[in-house]
């Protein structure tokens, strides 16, 4: 993005400036720089999605538990469909499940008609009457009262308030017998009652509890393989739109350099005084921005050595393509040096630099760059 965006900065401040082209040209150019500017704003954007969601999805597998990667790998190819069927495919196996929950839940009311028809149950069928038994200390020691009458109406419920697991129902019965074990007191019959009921109910639970694990390890080993198959496509979908992005971005910056190259056709010779006001601009370039403006030289000229130790730099020799370009750059170079320089510490950085600088001398339109070995 960087250099798309120097490139629309140099084709604005040609346009701007520079050119000896009529005004209808001109504005012709600017109305195509501000066209792009806007596409390079949503290009943008993408961008930062992109980077997003992959920042995210790094953060993600450094949660996972570390395993063979190549294996993950060939994994993840069995799920490159698309998005929108590992949706349908993941309502499919939620569906699936629920039905199993359910027939579950209906063995576990086979365990319930059993425990509720004993002859002690009668104490646990329906709510404590606690004002018609004057319990005036009910609610002080039991936190949720519980009974088998709303257990059984959560069971049947069809407004999606019932239960959703069975272990939910279990909680319930087993709080209904302790809730009368913790009011009761010991000798009561109540008391004994409960314990002995939920005995029987513990007994009768842990007969079942090997096909309610057996679902629930398989539930979890259908939604890792569905948040596998989910990432997966996601991956693929960001990918192809990387790529798609690449290309825009490619396509820009092809416009961009023929629109260069269209405005820089039309651009006035730059005087002498400009040349030599360039190269006095170039010495007070960052090392840096100094090393980029060498680049610029280097790009219509294969033969100069930006990165050499030791540059000559004829600023009559230059294109002038190169020389506007050149221009453009050190002036926003230089304005974002001014700002920096007045932030804090901006002296300190700027005393720096004069000390990296790589030495740039020229009285006439020549510019040096050279390497001072410290004293």
């Amino acid at each position: 993005m960087e250099k798309i965006g120097v490139s629309i900065s140099e084709v604005r401040n040609v346009v701007t400036g520079n050119s000896n082209g009529d005004a209808v040209e001109m504005e012709g150019f600017k109305q195509r720089v501000d066209e792009i500017i806007s596409k390079v704003d949503k290009l943008e954007q993408k961008v930062h999605d992109i980077d997003n969601f992959y920042s995210s999805m790094n953060k993600m597998q450094t949660k996972m538990p570390k395993g063979n990667s190549a294996t993950k790998d060939k994994d993840k190819e069995k799920y490159i469909p698309s998005i929108k069927k590992q949706q349908q495919d993941a309502s499919r196996r939620e569906a699936a499940a629920s039905k199993r929950m359910q027939d579950l839940i209906r063995q576990f009311g086979t365990i319930l008609r059993q425990i509720t028809q004993h002859k002690w149950a009668w104490p646990f069928m329906q709510p404590v009457d606690v004002e018609g038994l004057g319990l005036h200390d009910y609610y002080e020691v039991i936190d949720k009262p519980m009974d088998f009458f709303t257990i059984k109406n959560q069971m049947e419920a069809k407004d999606g308030t019932g239960y959703k697991h069975v272990r939910e129902i279990c909680v319930d019965v087993r709080l209904v017998f302790k809730n009368a074990m913790k009011y009761n007191d010991e000798k009561s019959d109540v008391h004994v009652m409960a314990k002995t009921l939920l005995a029987k109910f513990e007994e009768k639970w842990l007969q079942l509890l090997p096909k309610i694990t057996e679902e629930e390890t398989r539930r979890e080993e259908e939604e890792a393989e569905a948040q596998l198959a989910l990432q997966a496509a996601q991956e693929a979908a960001q990918a192809k739109i990387a790529r798609d992005l690449s290309n825009e971005l490619y396509e820009v910056d092809a416009i961009l350099e023929e629109l260069r190259e269209m405005v820089v056709k039309r651009c006035r010779k730059m005087s002498t005084e400009e040349k030599r006001k360039l190269g006095d601009a170039l010495t007070r370039l960052s090392p840096e921005d100094l090393s980029k403006a060498l680049e610029i030289v280097a790009q219509n000229n294969p033969g100069f050595q930006a990165t050499a130790e030791e540059v000559d730099l004829d600023m009559d020799t230059q294109s002038e393509s190169t020389l506007w370009r050149l221009k453009s750059f050190v002036k926003e170079a230089l304005e974002v040096q001014g700002k920096n320089s007045g932030s804090i510490g901006g002296n300190e950085n700027q005393n720096n630099n004069k000390k990296r600088r790589k030495g740039l001398c020229d009285a006439t339109a020549k510019t040096k760059k050279t390497t001072k070995k410290p004293t």
